[in-house]
């Protein structure tokens, strides 16, 4: 399964980034696999407006399933759902690798609407 994760940087040591839409990096993992890779989020990261919605069609772009992070507005969440991608929340504070690791032991609830 791929899923995105929210990061300020491009490592898996790195922060969870709290905001989806304005993220720094998202880090694509393949559950399965093991791999990673960073994508950078820059053209969301100093957008006006619209951040949310355009982070989510990239999550779609990208192939994720589920998309882990601290905070996800209204829009963006119902541009994920509309995606039938799931959506995991209140991980600021953890690494990526933390986070991932609470994924695949099935710690994550999946939210049933947005948190900010």
């Amino acid at each position: 399964m791929k899923i995105i994760i929210t990061s300020q940087g491009s490592r898996l040591d790195d922060q969870v980034d709290p905001r989806f839409g304005r993220a720094k990096q998202f880090i694509l993992a393949d559950t399965e696999s093991g791999q990673f890779a960073a994508h950078d989020n820059a053209q969301n990261l100093n957008a006006p407006q619209g951040a949310g919605i355009q982070a989510a069609q990239a999550a779609a772009r990208l192939g994720a399933e589920a998309v882990l992070t601290g905070h996800v507005g209204p829009k963006a969440f119902a541009a994920l759902s509309a995606a039938g991608i799931k959506v995991g929340q209140d991980l600021d504070g953890l690494t990526v690798a933390e986070a991932v690791e609470r994924y695949r032991a099935g710690q994550v609830p999946m939210a049933a609407g947005p948190n900010k």
